[in-house]
């Protein structure tokens, strides 16, 4: 399967998503066209470097760029300013200029750490993408959103900047743990509940020989979204549903308990429990939503204190003006967006007061 995917950039310019199974090979010369650059430093983590760093390293350098690599130690701990800077060093080190390209070579830390260096170093240089967990293939590889973590919070600080490709290599994820794989299944049941009913109707038949397609579908629908609202002042802050008390539990556990998909999972069965009970959420939502998590081994219940996490998600950055914008679904297949002020956080997350 081939398929490419153009995604508009708003004030940015558009690039191409390419999706094929195999061609991690080849994904130099499949640049090289793309740009002027003599250098390309890729960044990786300790996880992905043993599996794919020399087939990507030998493949820029048969498309003549000088290569250079770095890999930093993989995991959600290593997503903060210090690794920001450490990508950076590697930049200056190895003589990046304006004209020269990073890229972006594994899951989600490393394309958002990658992409966030890249913005500020030398005030903005070029990047691509190739993403290697499913979790980065469906969601965080599009859309341009970059950035790190503060002990104050998730994703608190970064920037917007495109890549100037993506290139998704299905065949990566054959070296998935299964849990890694269920991490990319919550995103993407996600894309089902806010936007696509079909894509949510697909994961309770079975996916397990549609992954392909799941990229795809999830793909299509985040690329739509993000050329309507690129700097997510409407729209695009839908795709943040389960996100504000996923990223709050992750916080809470230091990000070392609870992955990003698996807490989003958590965060999406919390909300819509809540908004269910508030009669915002068609009856019988909350069931089917959890049923579908569940069947791919997805947790949808926690143990830290609601007030904990209340008190964690007012930190986060669809904070404004002593409210917060929650991600709701009507049904599944609908999504939008409720305010609901600082002090009446708890009360509507526990018993559904709005």
């Amino acid at each position: 399967m081939s398929s490419k995917i153009t995604v508009a950039g708003g004030a940015q310019p558009a690039y191409e998503i390419t999706i094929e199974n195999g061609l991690l090979s080849s994904v130099g010369e499949r640049v090289r066209p793309l740009t002027r650059a003599k250098r390309a430093a890729i960044i990786t983590d300790s996880n992905v470097a043993p599996l794919y760093l020399k087939t990507v390293v030998d493949s820029f350098k048969k498309a003549d760029f000088e290569v250079c690599s770095f890999a930093f130690t993989a995991g959600e701990p290593s997503k903060n300013l210090e690794t920001v800077n450490r990508i950076m060093e590697c930049f200056a080190l190895n003589r990046l200029t304006r004209s020269d390209i990073a890229v972006a070579l594994g899951g989600g830390v490393v394309g958002d750490l990658t992409g966030f260096a890249s913005a500020i170093y030398l005030r903005g240089i070029d990047f691509v993408q190739i993403p290697t967990s499913l979790l980065a293939q469906v969601d965080s590889s599009v859309g341009g959103k970059t950035g790190c973590d503060l002990p104050f919070g998730k994703n608190l600080c970064g920037a917007f900047h495109n890549p100037l490709a993506v290139f998704i290599d299905s065949e990566t994820i054959k070296t998935l743990p299964e849990s890694r794989i269920a991490d990319g299944f919550a995103e993407a049941i996600k894309a089902g509940a806010i936007r696509l009913p079909e894509l949510f109707s697909l994961f309770e038949e079975g996916v397990d020989d549609k992954i392909e397609e799941v990229i795809l579908k999830s793909v299509q629908m985040k690329a739509t979204v993000v050329e309507n609202d690129f700097t997510e002042k409407g729209e695009r802050t839908l795709l943040n549903f389960g996100h504000t008390l996923g990223h709050a539990i992750e916080k809470y556990e230091n990000f070392c308990g609870l992955s990003h998909g698996e807490a989003v999972a958590v965060g999406m069965a919390i909300i819509t429990k809540a908004s269910e009970k508030a009669g915002l959420t068609k009856i019988g939502t909350y069931q089917r939503l959890t049923a579908c998590l569940e069947k791919y081994s997805l947790p949808t219940k926690t143990d830290i204190p609601l007030n904990e996490l209340c008190k964690i998600a007012i930190n986060d950055k669809k904070s404004t003006e002593r409210s917060i914008k929650l991600v709701l679904i009507s049904e599944i297949g609908s999504a939008f967006i409720r305010q609901i002020p600082w002090d009446r956080l708890y009360n509507f997350i526990a018993e559904g007061e709005c």
